[in-house]
């Protein structure tokens, strides 16, 4: 009966959990996407202005230009290519839902955040509450791998190894099997998707899960290349249990 309790428990923590994740991307794609439009229109209209009229500019009016260049691209808008790619979303589901995962996991890249002052206060509101049931989230997985580190201890022991033995064993497999399902294997996969060499793969894996999100490489944002849907998706689930991987050694 305990074990079937825990086990509903956990279960229902992890459907919590990311349905917490599914209604905040929600959330944030509503309020922030008009916006959004709003600023690729005018990032649009002011490079027009430019390629019209570049020739007569004077210096001030230069200047001016290139601060708001500067502007729109700390906003995440690229007024680069023809209209067609300011129809792409920076707060489509799939980028929501991975700007959601990073704030509750308080990895907070910087490429994308709320410019909306109702998109800002919900945020303040989303983490606030997000960012514990991310720690509760994490210890319930990280408990549940310990689970399987004591199955697998109790296998060697009863086949005649040591304690401190087995100690050392479990760690060093929970510990190369991460680093191979963690960092190597999806390094391989940033490597073909975005074009990065493997070492900047393996480089940019290590910052994401251990949180110190430079910002410096950030998947899903080369306007050069295609993606398929949900990638980014993809990569916040990644992320999630990566960082459950990290919570279990600590607990080992």
């Amino acid at each position: 009966k305990a074990m079937c309790s825990g086990r509903l428990q956990t279960s229902l923590l992890v459907a919590g959990y990311f349905v917490y994740l599914l209604v905040g991307a929600a959330v944030f794609q509503a309020l922030e996407r008009t916006a959004e439009k709003q600023e690729k229109m005018a990032a649009a209209q002011m490079k027009e202005a430019f390629l019209q009229n570049f020739t007569q500019l004077s210096v001030a009016e230069m200047e001016q230009f290139m601060k708001n260049l500067i502007e729109a691209i700390q906003n995440g808008v690229y007024p680069v290519g023809n209209e067609s790619q300011f129809e792409e979303s920076n707060w489509d589901f799939s980028n929501s839902f991975f700007f959601a995962g990073t704030v509750v996991s308080t990895i907070g890249y910087g490429t994308l955040h709320p410019k909306t002052a109702g998109g800002q206060i919900f945020c303040v509101f989303f983490a606030l509450f997000g960012i514990p049931l991310n720690i509760v989230f994490l210890h319930r997985v990280g408990k549940m791998l310990s689970l399987l580190c004591k199955k697998l201890g109790k296998f060697l022991y009863e086949k005649g190894m040591r304690k401190k033995k087995i100690k050392f064993l479990t760690l060093l497999f929970f510990l190369a099997t991460g680093i191979l399902v963690f960092l190597c294997l999806p390094s391989v996969f940033f490597q073909i998707t975005e074009g990065w060499s493997y070492s900047e793969g393996i480089y940019f894996a290590f910052i994401t899960l251990s949180t110190i999100g430079f910002g410096d490489y950030v998947v899903g944002k080369q306007s050069d290349r295609k993606y398929f849907s949900y990638y980014r998706v993809l990569v916040a689930i990644w992320i999630l249990f990566g960082l459950a991987w990290i919570a279990l050694l600590f607990n080992l």
